[in-house]
């Protein structure tokens, strides 16, 4: 019984910045690879940022040198750092995980999102 939960997400200012936390809970033994994904206004869900369990990251084009993934397996958290906020950057942010419980096959989950909004 494993849940995701978004948090931080609300109105920013074009430039600002805005960090997004996402927190495994339930019989969590073990965070796998964490992302980030968003789906903007009339838009497909893409994967925005990835992290796996030694750090190794991956970024999409159009947020590298912005935004910064990380995590903290002791808290079972990922994280995700935006800066330099761009309109496009509008979207519902999820947080997605593989997750290997204390009892039960390793399975993907997702949480509910959180908005984030950029405005002028």
């Amino acid at each position: 019984q494993v849940q995701l939960l978004e948090s931080g997400g609300g109105l920013a200012q074009e430039g600002g910045s805005l960090e997004l936390s996402c927190v495994a809970s339930g019989s969590v033994y073990a965070m796998n690879a964490m992302s980030w994904y968003r789906q903007g206004p009339g838009q497909q869900r893409e994967l925005v940022a990835a992290i796996n369990p030694n750090g190794r990251t991956n970024y999409a084009n159009s947020v590298r040198g912005r935004f910064t993934i990380s995590r903290d397996n002791a808290r079972n958290t990922t994280y995700l750092q935006m800066r330099a906020l761009k309109t496009e950057d509008t979207a519902v942010y999820y947080c997605q995980a593989e997750v290997a419980p204390r009892m039960g096959p390793i399975l993907d989950y997702w949480g509910q999102g959180t908005q984030v909004t950029v405005s002028l």
